[in-house]
């Protein structure tokens, strides 16, 4: 093999990980199963890669092949890199028709058209995904296989998923995908990540409405402070202390709850007390002006709060016979239909 063919060979395998690599070369098929079954994936990576630069050079193996081993480590491995996400505007009347056998031969024909020297794979994923592996040209010479592009599309979408693009590259590539896909125009989504699959599940709306949770229950104290007697009995008396002052201030047992019959009730009551001060009424002169007013008004009043008559039946008592709670309600009433009765008729 070539100098560069064994460096990027080299370069490729100490970047995958030792856990994937057996499974990574079992998919790749270059290598036979007695030559797998021999290679001892213990060694440390320099010595790994050795073993497998000299049965790759035994077996014949070329840049392509190589590529086509980092193709299949990146499929299975996709969150490597910075993955952004663009999107196909104004489809033509055939967009929706494009195959994969036309896209493909679209796309590297249009894309051989561009640039000089280019390297394109492709390869169509279990998920209907089609990737595309891109070496460009190096200052006019081969292509460089050390830093490639790659790129995800969905047929019969508009999205399209692109890794490791410079701004010289970009136009090239959208106008090769806009031609392949039977589109007018590529915007950017505004969307970029490392984990294809959440960019992927967002855009075309793949996500699972629910999302799970690590703890389904509540999490439980882990660090609880143990009960002591001392303190269950100090706040014992701090409760019945609380308790007894709040009986000593709004009297004992529980407040009794005001039912809508008992409102209504007291509404009715309401009522008859105010109609049944009629001949108060209509005792006073309206014509009189306000001095002469206030003055009648106010003999009234009292006669009307302290000498019971059979008028007033059913507002107010004598005071002899009433306590002081009823003799206050009793004013409390008389002035409040004074203020809301009588001050406002004049």
């Amino acid at each position: 093999m070539e100098n560069l063919m064994k460096h990027s060979l080299s370069q490729l395998v100490r970047r995958i990980p030792t856990k994937v690599l057996k499974v990574t070369l079992e998919k790749w098929g270059r290598l036979t199963s007695v030559q797998l079954q021999n290679i001892d994936f213990t060694l440390s990576k320099w010595a790994l890669t050795d073993e497998l630069i000299t049965l790759c050079e035994e077996n014949g193996c070329n840049v392509r092949h190589i590529a086509e081993l980092e193709m299949i480590y990146v499929i299975d491995n996709p969150n490597q890199g910075m993955w952004c996400a663009f999107q196909l505007m104004d489809p033509e009347s055939d967009a929706a028709a494009v195959e994969l056998m036309q896209f493909k031969e679209q796309f590297k024909c249009h894309l051989s058209e561009l640039v000089r020297n280019v390297s394109i794979k492709m390869k169509k994923n279990t998920d209907e995904a089609v990737w595309i592996r891109i070496a460009w040209e190096d200052n006019f010479s081969r292509p460089n296989n050390m830093r490639p592009t790659y790129v995800v599309h969905y047929l019969q979408t508009p999205y399209v998923f692109v890794t490791r693009l410079t701004s010289k590259q970009k136009p090239l590539l959208s106008q090769a995908l806009i031609i392949a896909t039977r589109h007018q125009s590529i915007k950017d989504a505004n969307l970029s990540g490392r984990k294809l699959s959440a960019i992927r599940d967002l855009l075309m709306r793949q996500y699972e409405q629910v999302f799970p949770t690590m703890y389904p229950s509540p999490l439980v104290e882990k660090n609880q402070i143990a009960s002591h007697p001392h303190i269950e009995k100090e706040q014992a008396k701090t409760e019945i202390n609380r308790r007894q002052m709040a009986c000593e201030a709004f009297g004992g047992g529980r407040w009794r709850q005001s039912t809508k019959a008992q409102q209504t009730r007291g509404l009715q009551n309401e009522r008859h007390r105010l109609s049944a001060s009629s001949s108060f009424q209509a005792q006073i002169c309206w014509s009189h002006s306000g001095t002469a007013l206030l003055q009648e008004l106010f003999p009234l009043l009292y006669q009307f709060c302290f000498h019971p008559s059979p008028e007033k039946e059913g507002i107010v008592l004598s005071s002899q016979t009433k306590s002081l709670d009823n003799l206050l309600t009793d004013i409390f009433y008389t002035f409040y239909y004074f203020y809301f009765v009588i001050i406002p008729k004049f």
